[in-house]
């Protein structure tokens, strides 16, 4: 019988600086391992691959070596092919592009890839440069700090579903997702600049595909104005409470009604409607969160087109910041998501997503969650764990 052939692409460094506030990898890698940031592509593709884990001997797997994909299918116990080998230990944008050059020219069925914007322009110069391999489909497990493309399965446990159904040769439709990147110093700056470079095939389940991530501010000014009344009351009722601040243009309109500095692309600390800390890592926001001595609040909105809570862009709110919120009086009342109606009707019924990299913390988050849409006024929205 003939073994699916998948290829795999690790960006080992993709995502690195989440954690730590750098919103992003590039030429940051060493400053980011400095900071204490530790590389998590390796953990995401495991996720995706475990899945098929009851097909491994439907399927070989062809990849570059050591931490690009090697080590990671190995230790999973699937036959590798190693096709590329890298020279250096840190990788970089020529790696994966050999790497995909190398697993095109083997014939794979798939090239799975996991990284962030940056490995999918990487992809894509490779399989979309090319008119023999452009029907090559390719699928992004998202691990970079950046996913605004819409080539990637919303979580890696999706990745692995999309792939599994094509190891059972479940009728899977074929489309086109666009590629994206935006200007990395820019957006260490606050400032959103995407721009479409390219488009690849992928495999289109829409329970597992994300969306072209939606961009830009909420229209609705007199709505954001409602949500940010209704937090602002809140603050002023407790004096017991910092309040967690994180990424969005919707939590941005709220820091400008406080008339406070604001980091659209990370994480600050409001206390007594003062901001106490700016643009804080995981390590200064766990160390706040543990020293406070009254009940650290959580303010935090969804990604626009996907819906993605926790695990997208605010890699800062790790499992264990998000476990001591939850361990203080309140519970799951201590973190308060807003959003507009109008950016939830945007997911067609789809639910949130929590993808914070540990499974039992997102199944413990599922369930449907009260959603702030106005003054004085809540949603019930189902908030879901990666499948």
């Amino acid at each position: 019988m003939k073994k699916f052939k998948l290829g795999l692409v690790i960006n080992p460094i993709a995502g690195i600086g989440g954690s730590v506030a750098l919103k992003g990898s590039d030429g940051m890698v060493m400053h980011a391992l400095a900071l204490g940031a530790k590389p998590q592509a390796n953990d995401r593709a495991k996720l995706a691959l475990e899945i098929l884990l009851p097909y491994q001997d439907e399927v070989v797997i062809y990849t570059a070596n050591d931490q690009m994909g090697e080590q990671c299918a190995r230790e999973l116990g699937f036959s590798v092919e190693v096709l590329y080998q890298a020279e250096h230990i840190q990788t970089n944008s020529a790696d994966s592009q050999q790497a995909a050059q190398a697993l095109l020219r083997e014939g794979v069925d798939i090239i799975l890839f996991a990284g962030g914007d940056g490995t999918a322009r990487d992809i894509a110069n490779v399989v979309a440069s090319d008119d023999d391999y452009q029907q090559v489909p390719v699928l992004g497990i998202p691990a970079g700090c950046k996913i605004h493309s819409g080539v990637y399965a919303i979580t890696p446990k999706a990745a692995g579903r999309i792939i599994e159904l094509m190891v059972t040769k479940e009728l899977v439709t074929l489309t086109t997702g666009d590629v994206m990147d935006i200007d990395e110093s820019l957006f260490r700056q606050g400032i959103v600049k995407a721009k479409r470079y390219s488009e690849m095939k992928i495999p289109s389940e829409l329970r597992y595909v994300q969306a072209v991530k939606s961009g830009g501010k909420e229209s609705d000014e007199f709505v954001l104005q409602d949500i940010a009344a209704n937090v602002i009351e809140e603050m002023n009722d407790y004096d017991d409470r910092q309040f967690i601040i994180g990424s969005g243009s919707t939590t941005a309109f709220l820091m400008a009604e406080l008339n406070l500095d604001n980091t659209l692309l990370g994480v600050d600390i409001v206390s007594e409607q003062t901001l106490s800390a700016a643009d804080v890592t995981e390590a200064q926001l766990f160390k706040a969160i543990s020293a406070y001595q009254g009940i650290s609040k959580l303010v935090i909105t969804l990604i626009g087109g996907q819906g993605h809570v926790f695990g997208r862009g605010n890699q800062q709110l790790s499992p264990r910041v998000i476990r001591t919120i939850l361990a203080q009086p309140g519970g799951r009342d201590n973190i308060m998501i807003i959003a507009t109606k109008a950016k939830l009707a945007a997911l067609a019924n789809k639910p949130l997503i929590s993808d914070t990299g540990d499974a039992e913390l997102d199944q413990q988050l599922s369930g449907f969650m009260p959603i702030t849409t106005g003054y004085k006024d809540q949603v019930l929205y189902p908030l879901a764990s990666p499948q």
